[in-house]
């Protein structure tokens, strides 16, 4: 009979990261990104991309291309307008979810059309199936619906109420008030990314502030306790 390894967290301070700064866009990389390379920092597990990403008011990324990635962005401050060659047009606002399968290929642009700069989370993982077509979704995810929870905000299992991603992986987010606990049970084998969006929590006795990472891996069950009110990004990939 095999035993479940331990659970491996390691703590990626928001100091840490790959930093970058071109006036229009101040992205802080989460994993190797364009120019950023870092050797020990490739992805974890379908987890390719975590950005944190500035967009300044009235500007944004003009037209470019994708092919075999699902891209999902978490609106934390502000909104982004999403326009593609599939004819999509979407305005996705903070505390928002929007997913792009690029699949076959999209040529998409994310401009940020308001006087306020945007700050999101943009994840990329890798596709279950390659070259399948295109798509792109978006939906409202009300903070006070995940209180005290993690709800399944994207997926590649069905999961109900959740954008649909092609790839092994879930996408969850969470509100904790101060002084409460959110649990995860992770498989055995999945790797886990939480990105504290704001807040202060404390996971097997190390505090985490606003915008920190933690890589977590193995089976069991994560605790999650709040320090400071926080908001939580999480994906569970294969």
């Amino acid at each position: 009979m095999s035993t479940a390894l331990p659970l491996s967290i390691e703590s990626r301070p928001f100091a840490s990261l790959g930093k970058r700064d071109h006036g229009w866009l101040k992205p802080n990389f989460h994993f190797s990104f364009a120019d950023y390379h870092a050797p020990d920092r490739m992805g974890w597990g379908n987890i390719r991309v975590w950005n944190d990403d500035e967009i300044a008011a009235q500007t944004g990324f003009a037209p470019h291309s994708h092919d075999n990635m699902e891209i999902i962005t978490y609106v934390r401050e502000g909104a982004i307008t999403h326009k593609d060659s599939m004819g999509n047009v979407g305005r996705t606002a903070a505390g928002d979810v929007q997913v792009m399968s690029a699949g076959t290929g999209v040529t998409h642009s994310e401009y940020n059309l308001e006087d306020v700069p945007c700050r999101l989370f943009q994840i990329w993982v890798l596709p279950r199936e390659r070259n399948v077509a295109p798509a792109w979704d978006q939906r409202q995810f009300p903070k006070g619906d995940r209180s005290g929870t993690f709800n399944v905000l994207a997926s590649g299992y069905g999961d109900e109420g959740a954008l649909s991603i092609n790839a092994d992986a879930r996408v969850l987010g969470a509100t904790v008030a101060a002084g409460a606990t959110v649990h995860h049970d992770l498989a055995d084998g999945h790797f886990a990314y939480l990105v504290i969006a704001s807040g202060r929590v404390r996971i097997d006795g190390t505090e985490y502030g606003a915008r920190d990472g933690v890589a977590i891996r193995g089976g069991g069950m994560l605790a999650i306790e709040a320090i400071e009110d926080a908001e939580l990004v999480m994906v569970d990939s294969a």
